[in-house]
């Protein structure tokens, strides 16, 4: 009989698994067959996948390495094919897939633009390691002329990793076989083996640019600085998805109209805040949170700073605001920093946490103004390196985003004012009182018919 202590050292028997990956090609047919598999076979989580692109809510099929000429002597492979088809609805869209650090080639997309043009499918979709910058956006460039008919779509590794959590954990899958079946696909794709890497790189230049704005020798002239913007802006788009696919909610990075539609414009943005403050800054939602988190990274006090704002109660004296938000931060740790605002006021008091909580006094306004805001913050050391591990950059802002949301962010609640309240009716004044009294005993002493009868007569005798 074998021992029980042997067989924990057991591989179990995996639908997609690991092993045998030797090659990057190797490693690429691999996640693209297992995703395209698992996509038909869990219904739920291929409907999520695909609605978002305009496919019909119907079982997918789907398959790999379908063969296209586009010339006499040229023939291309897109990594994959998924097709949907209900009633005459036919919707049809190429795949084409990049593992570990590949990137993917616009030769090649713009390729696959032609085939699904000419054989008039919906859509070209391209998966890799690589982040959009901007949602919606897609990381490689093409011929705007090739996504007039075809629409482009890019999907992460990291999103369609999220999005099978999700689905999985969240939304649900009503069968038992397919659920365990997308668990498969997710226990593939956090294997490093996969290729299906999370976001672990600043960049060859990194650590030039870092001393650069460190020195105050940074100028916008500098041919590497938008590079490392560009990386910052993946970082905060990374650290949104990631946070999302732990709560189970769409975490999305907040962006002005015009960063949304210029990815030139937000990256020429970052690269001002480095040269003239030494800052890179982003903005995080997080839905039905009490406010959206700012995410800061001073490269010359070497820290990351997270924060949050905060509308004040709009009634009671300012202990009872202050108190307020003390109730809410009883668990939180005594060094984060809490700022009050007062009406109009250009400076703010601040204090830590811990001593706020034993003189609410400190962080009284000046001056007596009404208080109306609170900034709630923490300060952590920044890593230096660029990639993940010990000391790392990315790991210190990944970090430090999630602490400040579990510690402090998701115990916070708007202020609700209390139900309106029904007035008593006026009470008469006493006086008044004690007559009507007095009146109605009196009503009470005359004897019954005695109010009818006349009053006596003098007698004129």
């Amino acid at each position: 009989m074998t021992n029980s202590s042997e067989t924990l050292s057991w591989e179990p028997a995996r639908l997609i698994p690991v092993s045998g990956i030797r090659s990057t090609e190797e490693q690429e047919t691999r996640a693209t067959s297992a995703l395209l598999a698992v996509l038909s076979a869990v219904e739920e989580f291929g409907v999520a996948f695909t609605k978002p692109y305009g496919a019909p809510k119907v079982k997918l099929q789907t398959y790999t390495e379908v063969p296209f000429k586009i010339s006499d002597d040229k023939t291309v492979r897109p990594d994959g094919l998924i097709q949907a088809q209900r009633g005459k609805k036919s919707w049809t869209a190429l795949v084409e897939v990049k593992t570990g650090k590949n990137d993917l080639q616009r030769e090649q997309i713009e390729n696959y633009l032609d085939v699904a043009k000419n054989e008039g499918f919906d859509c070209v979709i391209t998966i890799s390691n690589q982040i959009s910058m901007i949602p919606g956006q897609h990381p490689v460039e093409v011929d705007k002329r090739k996504i007039k008919k075809v629409n482009l779509y890019h999907l992460s590794w990291s999103r369609i990793l999220t999005e099978a959590v999700l689905q999985q954990s969240h939304r649900g899958v009503s069968d038992p076989d397919q659920a365990w079946i997308l668990g498969e696909l997710i226990r593939y794709l956090e294997h490093p083996k996969a290729g299906s890497v999370d976001f672990s790189d600043m960049g060859q230049h990194w650590v030039g640019v870092r001393d650069a704005v460190k020195n105050g020798t940074l100028r916008h002239t500098d041919k590497n600085a938008p590079e490392i913007a560009g990386k910052w802006e993946e970082l905060v788009s990374f650290a949104a998805l990631r946070l999302g696919r732990k709560l189970g909610a769409d975490v999305q990075e907040v962006l002005s109209t015009k960063e949304k539609g210029d990815i030139a414009f937000r990256i020429s943005t970052i690269v001002d805040e480095m040269v003239n403050q030494g800052l890179m800054t982003g903005k995080i939602r997080i839905p039905d949170a009490i406010g959206d988190i700012e995410l800061k990274t001073d490269l010359r006090a070497q820290q990351i700073i997270v924060s949050i704002n905060i509308a004040a109660p709009k009634s009671g004296r300012t202990l009872t605001r202050i108190n307020w938000l003390i109730r809410q931060l009883k668990e939180s740790s005594a060094d984060v920093r809490i700022d009050s605002w007062g009406q109009r006021a250009r400076t703010s008091m601040s204090e830590l946490l811990g001593k706020v909580k034993q003189d609410p006094n400190s962080i009284f306004p000046a001056d007596n103004r009404d208080l109306v805001s609170f900034t709630v913050s923490a300060i952590k050391p920044m890593g230096m390196a660029r990639s993940v591990g010990k000391h790392s950059f990315i790991d210190s802002v990944l970090d430090t985003f999630d602490w400040f949301y579990g510690d402090v962010v998701q115990h916070l609640q708007e202020w609700q004012p209390p139900a309106p309240k029904l007035k008593k009716p006026k009470e008469l004044p006493e006086k008044k009182a004690d007559e009507l009294i007095d009146a109605k005993n009196a009503l009470r002493e005359v004897e019954p018919g005695e109010a009818n009868q006349n009053p006596p007569t003098s007698n004129n005798m």
